[in-house]
């Protein structure tokens, strides 16, 4: 199935609805929007849905929930899907998942998506990038997701549309590996190795939404521990990269926690000691926790007509 995002001027949006308040000069749409057509309706519950009479198609970009973080690695971001439907009436919005599950998946009419995988190695449904050790998912259009990073030399999640999770380390003085990059980022991995090395865990992916970072924890009180950042995700209405939270560093035995994933709509939040942070809006991933774990940003839909 070929990619839906046509960026070509299309001769139907002025017969549809000719009025200014409905479509933009290019300069100033968005770079994933249809062109022309202004963002009419930002959902981020689900409930039912008002479309004007007259409008006989709507463009929606669905984001599904991200995946809770867990002691076992950061959660993956929530699935993204696009692309013309008929009208409805009614939304599915994703909710971010609770520690350790996945977030809910998301769906406006014939658009669906799913949520990031949870941080016990779960991996992403639908579009979702995994959770820490998982692996990633195809989305909707069949763009193939990423495996979970594995080997001492390749602990890094694999790139996709839902990208793979980092690996867990154990080894002195080896990173965790870093979610894979992609349409949504995976999960941070963990560290927990034993010994004289800080611990540093990986960093969550980055992507349209953004991975949770991983926690790192060192039995001996004495080192450093370093949680992994959350991925970055990128606000498709306003252009800009939406941050991950940051990761802490701790020194002592209760460990640092993972920044939450950025969201397609929101920042993620940073770690605040042992606590993981949340996911942003729109499908962050929550960062991992060696006290407690973040929560997934919850999903979001924006119609277009």
């Amino acid at each position: 199935m070929s990619n839906p995002i046509n960026k070509k001027q299309v001769g139907q949006v002025s017969n549809w609805f000719p009025s200014n308040d409905r479509f933009l000069n290019y300069s100033q749409s968005s770079m994933a929007a249809p062109y022309g057509l202004k963002l009419q309706q930002t959902l981020t519950s689900t409930g039912s849905v008002t479309i004007p009479s007259g409008i006989t198609w709507v463009y929606a970009i669905c984001v599904g929930g991200g995946g809770g973080g867990q002691a076992n690695g950061g959660g993956g971001a929530g699935g993204v899907a696009w692309g013309w439907t008929l009208p409805t009436n009614s939304c599915i919005v994703g909710s971010g998942g609770t520690v350790g599950q996945a977030g809910g998946y998301t769906r406006y009419g014939f658009i669906m998506t799913g949520g990031g995988g949870g941080g016990q190695a779960g991996g992403g449904i639908l579009g979702g990038g995994a959770g820490g050790a998982g692996n990633g998912s195809s989305n909707y259009w069949a763009m193939p997701g990423g495996g979970l990073g594995t080997a001492i030399n390749s602990l890094n999640g694999f790139n996709g549309s839902g990208a793979g999770g980092g690996a867990t380390s154990t080894g002195l003085g080896i990173t965790a590996g870093n979610g894979g990059n992609g349409i949504s980022g995976g999960g941070g991995g963990i560290n927990n190795g034993s010994g004289s090395q800080i611990n540093i865990a990986g960093n969550g992916g980055n992507g349209l939404v953004g991975g949770g970072g991983g926690r790192s924890v060192n039995s001996l009180i004495t080192n450093g521990n370093v949680g992994g950042n959350g991925g970055n995700g990128f606000n498709i209405i306003t252009g800009q990269i939406t941050n991950g939270g940051s990761g802490s560093t701790v020194t002592l035995s209760a460990g640092s926690a993972g920044g939450g994933g950025g969201g397609i709509a929101g920042d993620g939040f940073s770690a605040s000691a042992a606590n993981g942070g949340n996911g942003g809006l729109g499908g962050g991933g929550g960062g991992s926790g060696n006290s407690v774990s973040g929560l997934g940003g919850n999903g979001i839909i924006l119609l277009y007509y």
